[in-house]
């Protein structure tokens, strides 16, 4: 099916349908974690691995993290525009599977972070890898949904134009 066919609702709704378990999933840890941590805990894991509570003001590795919060409704609004543009390219090639699943994780992702912003004014990470006594910046579900969607798409295009 070319990418610009249409499909039925019924296959958007199976991409709304993941995006939704990924919110469900990404929130749900979220209140563990504020219920379980204060800001600054962190559980050892594996020599890698911590669980931590953080927050970031700003958006991917704290972009903007510092700045007087004019972010928060800054990177809000970017949520709301991304997500209104992958539920239309949800409706415009709900039949392409790979490009699908990578706007469907993309989307929950988006808005998993946005209910974050919107309710505490910060995202809240608490996945922390660290290698060397250097530490990746903390992560969510979110930033990994939206993380494995980004990848997906770069795949969904490398198969497209191996294809022509």
């Amino acid at each position: 099916m070319a990418r610009g066919a249409k499909t039925g609702s019924g296959g958007m709704l199976q991409w709304l349908g993941l995006a939704f378990i990924i919110i469900l999933v990404d929130q749900f840890t979220k209140v563990l974690i504020l219920g379980y941590y204060h800001l600054g805990d962190s559980t050892y894991v594996t020599s890698f691995f911590n669980v931590v509570r953080a927050h970031n003001r700003g958006a991917a590795f704290s972009f903007l993290s510092d700045a007087s919060g004019w972010q928060r409704w800054f990177f809000t609004a970017i949520g709301f525009i991304a997500a209104a543009v992958i539920i239309w390219m949800l409706r415009s090639h709900a039949g392409q599977k790979l490009f699908s699943f990578a706007m469907a994780c993309i989307l929950g992702g988006a808005i998993g972070n946005v209910i974050d912003r919107m309710a505490h004014g910060y995202v809240i990470d608490f996945l922390d890898f660290h290698w060397a006594g250097m530490h990746f910046p903390a992560f969510n579900v979110a930033d990994s949904a939206i993380t494995l969607g980004a990848i997906c798409l770069i795949l969904d295009e490398l198969r497209r134009v191996r294809k022509s």
